[in-house]
């Protein structure tokens, strides 16, 4: 029982918003109120260029990734794992010390399936990188990653609580990049 406390706590740490801590420590304009809006790596480059965003992108996947470690290191079931992904996740999206407005989640996401399985992380960042090569379109491989998440973990982890899990997160990540989505379809994203 005392396992699900790890929900509470990897929401929490989800919370953290990397990238308008980011841009405070080195000067820069609120992600919130400039460029995209977006508090996630993508519009902190923007703002600040490849350090800054790399940074955020760091700080981001590691709010993902160490909740679900401390679970794994405590040998939580499945069913737990799965929610402590999702809270962590969640936390970021709508983050309880900043109004609830967090960035859509892609460096997160990235993150958690880290912390499930390395060759999971692998294979979604492997993805997100060859469609980054291939297109220069930052959305577009996130969005072709998020759709593959979800068959990367049945192949690689094969368990039906993690598979429903990323199936919703790559739901929540197409839903949160529908601008995105018709900026492609319209060829206006770049």
């Amino acid at each position: 029982m005392m396992e699900w406390l790890l929900v509470p706590f990897a929401y929490l740490t989800g919370s953290v918003s990397s990238a308008i801590i980011v841009c405070k420590l080195m000067g820069l304009a609120d992600p919130r109120e400039n460029g995209s809006g977006n508090p996630g790596a993508t519009n902190v480059m923007r703002i600040g260029g490849k350090k800054a965003a790399a940074i955020t992108l760091a700080g981001d996947a590691l709010k993902g990734l160490i909740p679900v470690l401390i679970a794994k290191v405590l040998g939580v079931d499945t069913m737990v794992l799965s929610a402590v992904v999702f809270a962590a996740f969640l936390g970021h999206l709508y983050p309880v010390f900043f109004g609830f407005k967090g960035g859509k989640g892609v460096a997160t996401s990235l993150g958690v399936t880290l912390g499930v399985a390395w060759l999971l992380g692998l294979a979604v960042s492997g993805t997100w990188l060859l469609v980054y090569k291939i297109g220069k379109i930052s959305s577009l491989s996130a969005l072709v990653a998020a759709i593959l998440t979800p068959f990367y973990v049945w192949l690689i982890v094969g368990d039906v609580y993690l598979i429903a899990t990323f199936a919703l997160i790559s739901s929540v990540l197409l839903w949160r990049h529908r601008s995105n989505i018709q900026r492609l379809l319209a060829g206006r994203e770049f």
